[in-house]
Order: C-alpha cells, then sequence, then structure tokens
C-alpha cells in the first residue's frame, strides 16, 4: 500500500458493510448501491492495500486476518465521522431537516476532507487551491458540500483570510482526527505482516529531550529502518491542541495535572528535582550548604513566569519568606542558557538532565543549593481511549525502557 495514500472512505465504509452483512448483494441493499458498485469497492480496497480483504465461502464473505485488522483502525475513523454527523444535527436550526443516517455521504470522501483541512490551515482560497492542485472553483465547490451536509458556515470571510467558524473549528478537530486515524491502516496492515513502519511526531518537551527521547529514538530506528520520527518542541498548550487532533501521536515531558473530562491520559516515567546550575568557576560553585537567602542575591536565567519549573522556584523563596529574584533573562531556550552559563557568573535553574552532558564533561556543575519540593514527574500524555499507531507503539515502549533504565541507573548511584 502506498503510504502516502489514503483509502477511499466510501469504499472502506463498503467494506466495513459487507462484513457485517456478510455479503456484497446484503450490503448493496444497506448501502443503497448496485451490488457492482459495491463489489468494486471492495476491488479498489483490496488494490490500495496489496491484500486480499474476505474469503469468498458459500456461507458468505468471511473477512481475512488483514481485513480485521482494518475494520479494527477503520471503526474508529467512522466513529469519529459518525460523532460529527451527530454533533452537526445537533446544531442544525430547527427548520433545518437533514437524513438521520449516522454517517452521512458528504463525509464519506476522503479527498473532500483534506481539502478542508488545507484550506483551514491556509486560511486563503488561491494559496489552498494551488497547494492542492486545482482550481478555485473545485475547492469551493467541496467546501460548499460539506457545509451543506453539516447545515451550518464552516468559514468566514475576515481581512486576514478566510477563518473558520466556531462551528468549523469543532468540525475541524473531527476531521482531523478521522484523517489521522485513516492514515494509519497502511501501518496497521504492514505490523501484521511483521514490518514496523510509518511517522511518528512526538511533543518533546524540555525534560526529557537531552538524554531518554535521543536514546529511544536511536533504538527504535535502528531496529524498524522503515519509521521516521518527527519531534515537535512546541509549547505544551498548542502540543496539546494537536494531541488531541491526532497531528501529535504523544508527548513526552514533565507531567501537568489532568482529570478525566481532559480527554487526556498520563504515565509516571520518571521522577526530576530542578537543579542550579552555574560555570565551574563561579564564586559560589565550592560553597556547601548554600541558603535561600544567598541565592536570592545572585543573577538569575529563569523559565517563563507562567511555567511550572518557574513556580516550583519561587515557592523556594516564598517558604522562607523571602521575595524570589527577578530573572535577569526569562528563557527556555537550552542553547541561550548554555550560551549564558559558561560566559557570566549567571545561574540558572533547570532539570540536570536537560544539560547532563556538560555537567557529565564538567562544563558546568549543579550547586549544592536547597531544591527540596521541587520534584517534577516526567512521563506521557497521551488521548484517553486512544489507539496509536504500530511505530508510536514501539517508540513508547522504547522511552518507557530507557526511562526504567535510567531509574535504576540513579538508584545504583545513590546507594
Amino acid at each position: 500500500m502506498n503510504e502516502h495514500a489514503l483509502l477511499n472512505l466510501a469504499h472502506l465504509h463498503a467494506v466495513h458493510v459487507i462484513a457485517e452483512t456478510g455479503s456484497v448483494s446484503r450490503a448493496a441493499v444497506a448501502l443503497f448501491r448496485a451490488q457492482s458498485a459495491v463489489t468494486r469497492a471492495v476491488q479498489e480496497t483490496e488494490k490500495t492495500i496489496g491484500e486480499r480483504l474476505f474469503d469468498r465461502k458459500p456461507s458468505g464473505m468471511l473477512p481475512t486476518p488483514v481485513c480485521r485488522v482494518v475494520l479494527q483502525r477503520g471503526a474508529r475513523v467512522f466513529a469519529e465521522l459518525e460523532a460529527l454527523a451527530k454533533w452537526s444535527r445537533t446544531r442544525r436550526s430547527a427548520r433545518q431537516t437533514a437524513a438521520d443516517t449516522p454517517l452521512p455521504a458528504y463525509l464519506l470522501n476522503t479527498r473532500r476532507l483534506q481539502l478542508f483541512v488545507v484550506l483551514a490551515r491556509h486560511k486563503h482560497m488561491p494559496s489552498a487551491a494551488r497547494t492542492l492542485g486545482i482550481s478555485q472553483p473545485a475547492l469551493s465547490s467541496a467546501v460548499r458540500i460539506l457545509e451543506s451536509g453539516a447545515g451550518m458556515p464552516l468559514f468566514y470571510r475576515n481581512p486576514r483570510g478566510l477563518l473558520l467558524t466556531s462551528e468549523g473549528d469543532t468540525f475541524l478537530l473531527h476531521v482531523r482526527r478521522a484523517l489521522n486515524e485513516l492514515r494509519h491502516v497502511s501501518d496497521d496492515v504492514a505490523a501484521s505482516r511483521g514490518s514496523i513502519q510509518g511517522s511518528v511526531t512526538v511533543g518533546a518537551l524540555p525534560l526529557a529531550r537531552t538524554h531518554v527521547l535521543p536514546e529511544a529514538i536511536a533504538r527504535v530506528v535502528g531496529k524498524h529502518p522503515g519509521v521516521r520520527i518527527v519531534t515537535d518542541e512546541s509549547a505544551y498548550e498548542t502540543l496539546v491542541g494537536g494531541l488531541r487532533a491526532g497531528d501529535v501521536d504523544f508527548i513526552l515531558g514533565a507531567l501537568r495535572d489532568n482529570d478525566a473530562a481532559s480527554g487526556l491520559a498520563n504515565e509516571k516515567l520518571m521522577s526530576e528535582d530542578l537543579a542550579v546550575l552555574a560555570r565551574p568557576g563561579h564564586p559560589l560553585a565550592q560553597t556547601r550548604g548554600l541558603t535561600v537567602g544567598q541565592l536570592a542575591r545572585a543573577q538569575w536565567i529563569l523559565p517563563r513566569r507562567q511555567s511550572p519549573s518557574r513556580g516550583l522556584f519561587e515557592n523556594l523563596f516564598k517558604r522562607a519568606k523571602i521575595k524570589p529574584p527577578m530573572p535577569t533573562v526569562e528563557t527556555a531556550d537550552l542553547a541561550v542558557i548554555r550560551g549564558l552559563l559558561l560566559r557570566t557568573d549567571m545561574l540558572a535553574v533547570l532539570s540536570a538532565q536537560q544539560l547532563r552532558y556538560e555537567c557529565e564533561s564538567g562544563q558546568l556543575v549543579v550547586l549544592d543549593a536547597p531544591t527540596k519540593n521541587t520534584n517534577r514527574d516526567i512521563g506521557l500524555t497521551l488521548r484517553a481511549g486512544g489507539t496509536p499507531s504500530p511505530a508510536a507503539r514501539a517508540l513508547i515502549d522504547a522511552i518507557r525502557t530507557v526511562a526504567g533504565e535510567e531509574v535504576g541507573t540513579r538508584r545504583i548511584v545513590h546507594r
């Protein structure tokens, strides 16, 4: 199967109905389509996947093992589109009428949904049309079909471009989820043959970028050359948006508090205390048992005000009833922090893991500073109830292994 080609949703839906009804003729009746059209849908899907989907038996059409793999991921695709159709029906005005089918035909067009996503990203009809290699009228027609089917406007014109309405934002979230599930079908099929492949996008937060993630990536790509990994270093809030839509497979780093209503699930892998770092020749580098008062008089490179690490740092001073120091520099960029620590007498507070190699080489040192109660949990954040792709699962398993080894090493060192 071409890894870049998404399956035809209408054809995939026909495959699902055949599996449910057990025959092409019954599926044709359920779908209000000719038997020849349903047969062709199966043939086209088999051609795209490169595998037989059904065994033709006297008792009916029996799904092959590969078909069952496709059906499992397909069920997630159609559940997302059914949820979108249901939501759209509840948003229509009382004057509007619509068919009660759980999965209306206007949503069963892969290309149309892809066009919608691209236009939402570009916010400009000519640019989106050029990117897609189609005419503006064709793109406009696709949008009109979606808006007519949904029974609501999805875009509005603004001096900044063609923007999504509030309903369009929700519509886009469901569409992105469905398409992202659909793109995993080829990887699921490959995994059923024993080959792990596909692209993984990791939301990489600072506390896990230096050692755990690179080591896990090295192990996965060494074992599975067909896996491609993309790291996204955006802010946590942006990564969560991508995770909810399926654009980001999972987030690795410091865990945030969340509840069941958030739709996210956290998995703790290890814990890390904040550390105060400086260059080896810093005036405080050889001082044992530094006090909070001594730290308050130093120049600081600190995380941004709203970050969890900044809050933990300031609480050290508040507990001692001392006003937290104002930062000389606010940044989360490790290259900037490293350069400033090496060239000045500033101090920085962060996880020692973030500058692990500089500390191991002696370029930087961890000061004997009071950092009690600055512990942060590091782990995975995933979409609750989600089913990661085979490649994502392979990377997650590798991350768990590396984190476990790291925890074991620390226990030995501290004995």
